[in-house]
């Protein structure tokens, strides 16, 4: 079992769309993972006005585990769900996985660990062996290493949704779209401590990917210029 200290407490949030056959399961896993866990934690998950039964299923997940759920009224994308699940949170201990449980939950404890013991402000996951199309790895790995090459921030795979980083942090940076792809270069502009590490990953059980490859393109070349200055800013001032 791995402890982490009693006064260790953290949010988990979990941003889904059209995830109704997977995320049951994903729920399932975190609570079976982390039943052993003698810290504090609470469960948020984000649903991004789901198409499908995603949001029914979760209703039904509230009557099984306490788990905290929100639903926007339109959809909004990942990094809207996943900065306003970490403003609703209520520790500065946040943890980002997927809903659609290519994420190992089992992972999250190691993060945790890791994240605790070295004094660390963000631990990212690294996916070790993607369980994901060829030209998806592909296409990755060539906007991972030109982004890392314009960065600097070192990260081989910032596209891992599993992290673990200090809310505080996270929170001095205004949203915008794109934002969850970039917070290894966002924290490495303030030069603060982070460690990459090793997860598992998984195929996909039931539906699709919600992104594409020519869109995630051109919005991630907007993207890299936009943290680019805003990297640029935080060293001048600094």
């Amino acid at each position: 079992m791995i402890l982490l200290n009693n006064l260790f407490n953290f949010s988990i949030v979990i941003p889904i769309f059209n995830e109704e056959g997977n995320i049951e399961n994903l729920i399932d896993e975190i609570f079976y993972h982390l039943k052993g866990c003698k810290n504090y934690f609470e469960v948020i998950i984000i649903d991004d006005c789901s198409e499908d039964n995603s949001f029914k299923i979760l209703e039904t997940i509230k009557n099984k585990y306490k788990v905290r759920i929100y639903r926007n009224k339109s959809n909004m994308g990942q990094s809207f769900c996943i900065y306003n699940g970490i403003e609703k949170s209520s520790f500065n201990n946040i943890v980002t996985i997927d809903g659609d449980g290519q994420n190992n939950p089992k992972d999250i404890l190691k993060l945790l660990k890791i994240y605790q013991e070295n004094n660390l402000k963000l631990v990212c996951g690294i996916r070790k062996k993607r369980k994901d199309s060829f030209l998806k790895i592909i296409s990755s790995k060539i906007a991972n290493k030109t982004r890392e090459f314009i960065l600097k921030d070192k990260c081989q795979d910032t596209g891992c949704s599993l992290k673990i980083f200090d809310k505080k942090v996270f929170l001095l940076f205004k949203y915008f779209d794109g934002i969850h792809r970039f917070i290894p270069a966002l924290f490495s502009a303030y030069s603060l401590r982070n460690k990459y590490v090793h997860v598992e990953h998984r195929r996909r059980k039931y539906g699709s990917s919600k992104y594409g490859t020519i869109d995630r393109l051109f919005k991630g070349i907007i993207d890299l210029i936009r943290v680019y200055k805003i990297i640029r800013n935080i060293k001048n001032v600094n």
